[in-house]
């Protein structure tokens, strides 16, 4: 990457947008500034259809170390009360799909950020964990509900009670991340897959993660019914797709 102030960059290529965390000196520990710009690039990939799929990752050797501890006991503030929480969730409310690719650190804050994002892929040297009680804090940007829907209430709680740091490739065997690789072939990894998303129907893509996001709250019976009205109507490259896969 090249040398810049900026705390998120954004790079475009192939329809793949990706963010990174620019604070390699300090593991890419999150600072209210950094949301800032976080949430600038976020919030203008929301309306970008020049955008298929977005990837999040830190610069240098770590993914995200957590919240920085000085600018808290600093007291540093963020724009408003919830502005971190509510970042994630812009994250997360992103109509394209997100890949979080994880190296190295990532901790409680950097954890809650990570799984904002729909799949999670990790080297399988990486530390994933939620430290909040180390430190005597309590989480409040989205740990206790997303940690639950990924790995089970009970594993929730014991990662959460114990402050334990996993690797990689346990974060995967209990469900916290979607697959572990190598070290050396993360990024050939989420390249892949994030092509494998972008060769597909953009439209589908959105549309599936829009009515994922609709039924979580509804009973089965309600959310069959809203799959078949079809929302969001039907993909606009559909014919074009039908057509260059009819038989000739």
């Amino acid at each position: 990457m090249e040398t810049t102030d900026a705390l998120v960059v954004r790079d475009d290529r192939v329809g793949v947008s990706t963010l990174t965390l620019n604070r390699p000196a300090k593991l890419n520990a999150l600072t209210p500034a950094l949301f800032v710009e976080l949430r600038a690039h976020v919030d203008a990939l929301a309306g970008d259809e020049t955008v298929g799929c977005v990837v999040l990752t830190g610069a240098g050797r770590s993914f995200c170390a957590g919240n920085d501890l000085g600018g808290i006991a600093e007291g540093v503030r963020a724009p408003t009360p919830h502005f971190q929480a509510e970042t994630i969730d812009a994250l997360e409310r992103l109509p394209q799909p997100t890949i979080a690719k994880i190296r190295g650190h990532c901790f409680t804050g950097g954890l809650e950020l990570a799984l904002g994002c729909d799949l999670l892929v990790a080297a399988a040297s990486a530390q994933l964990g939620d430290t909040h009680g180390q430190w005597g804090l309590v989480a409040s940007w989205g740990m206790t509900v997303r940690l639950p829907e990924r790995v089970g209430l009970a594993t929730a709680k014991e990662l959460m009670y114990t402050a334990r740091r996993i690797s990689g490739a346990d974060a995967a065997a209990i469900g916290l991340v979607n697959r572990s690789t190598p070290d050396d072939e993360l990024d050939r990894a989420v390249d892949e897959l994030a092509a494998e998303i972008v060769a597909n129907s953009w439209d589908t893509s959105r549309f599936d993660k829009a009515i994922l996001a609709d039924t979580r709250d509804m009973d089965r019976d309600q959310a069959l019914a809203y799959e078949r009205s079809t929302p969001y109507g039907r993909p606009r490259d559909m014919a074009e797709r039908l057509e260059a896969g009819r038989p000739r």
